[in-house]
């Protein structure tokens, strides 16, 4: 009978505590709110509040949503545009964004309960590439691209602060042009190759025109060097020639007797060298050796 009771009380509090157990855990007052997100308190639909991240008390007749203001990616694959010379072109983008927590409220009333902005941001990202691009011809597109992406961010940030959004950074995959285009394309830089291939070659060969240039003249100048050396010591010999004969004709000039002397040791040297046989063939005018000796004594 005991045991039949007991049974009966414990029956008893678990219908009664098993309810309350349920309305605890279905209006427990304590929420919380993730990191990098904001919790947009609602009644009825109505925002009443935004919370930060960590802990807070909701009130039963209150609902909790959770808001993302982390970074989100957004990727546009092959965005159609053309350029000022009508090239079409193609590109794919990846957009990075993220929703400014002072727009949170705006967004969550207008565009997202949850912070995914991901098909207003492809839209906007399609447009602003057709804009961009109709402003550059197709080389500019190709030799200024850093120029491009941030022409593309600059607008697109533009246009995404209208949904309270921030455009962290924007990456173009995949640039290209028509078939024929590219091919065109590659043909000019082929050739253009080929010309600056060209042209070091013969920037090369003028290089070396201009050594060899270089050398023979080089050479040219030692040669001229050596030559204008050895012309000027004859012109040093034949000076210092001149002046012994000019100075001597004046010893000669100033002196008779120096003549005479000099006459003497020449018939002297001719006398030591006659071997005492008398010609046998005297031309007239000859001086005969010793034939005029008693003339001189005379």
């Amino acid at each position: 009978m005991d045991i039949d009771q007991n049974k009966q009380k414990l029956i008893n509090l678990a219908v009664i505590v098993v309810p309350i157990m349920i309305l605890v855990v279905l209006f427990w007052p304590i929420r919380s709110v993730p990191t990098g997100h904001r919790g947009v308190v609602t009644v009825g639909g109505a925002i009443k509040g935004i919370e930060s991240e960590g802990f807070m008390f909701l009130l039963p007749w209150q609902k909790l949503n959770i808001f993302n203001i982390r970074s989100e990616e957004a990727s546009v694959e092959n965005a159609d545009g053309s350029t000022s010379d009508t090239q079409p072109v193609r590109v794919s983008l990846t957009v990075r964004y993220s929703i400014k927590t002072d727009k949170v409220a705006e967004v969550f009333e207008k565009y997202s309960h949850d912070g995914n902005l991901q098909s207003y941001v492809q839209t906007a990202t399609q447009e602003v590439f057709k804009a961009t691009t109709a402003k550059y011809t197709a080389p500019d597109l190709i030799e200024k691209r850093s120029t491009v992406s941030a022409d593309i961010l600059d607008a697109l940030r533009k246009k995404l602060d209208i949904y309270g959004a921030q455009v962290i950074n924007v990456d173009m995959r995949n640039f290209s042009f028509s078939a024929d285009y590219m091919a065109a394309i590659s043909a000019k830089v082929t050739q253009e190759q080929l010309r600056l291939g060209a042209e070091n070659k013969l920037k090369t060969v003028e290089s070396e025109q201009k050594q060899k240039v270089a050398i023979a003249e080089a050479e040219a100048s030692a040669l001229k060097a050596q030559a204008d050396g050895e012309a000027y010591q004859i012109l040093k010999l034949a000076t210092a020639q001149a002046d012994a004969l000019r100075i001597q004709n004046s010893a000669l000039a100033q002196n008779k007797d120096v003549l005479e002397l000099r006459r003497i040791e020449v018939e002297k040297v001719k006398a030591e060298k006659w071997n005492g046989a008398l010609p046998t063939s005297v031309y007239a005018g000859t001086p005969v050796p010793f034939f005029n000796v008693g003339n001189d004594q005379k």
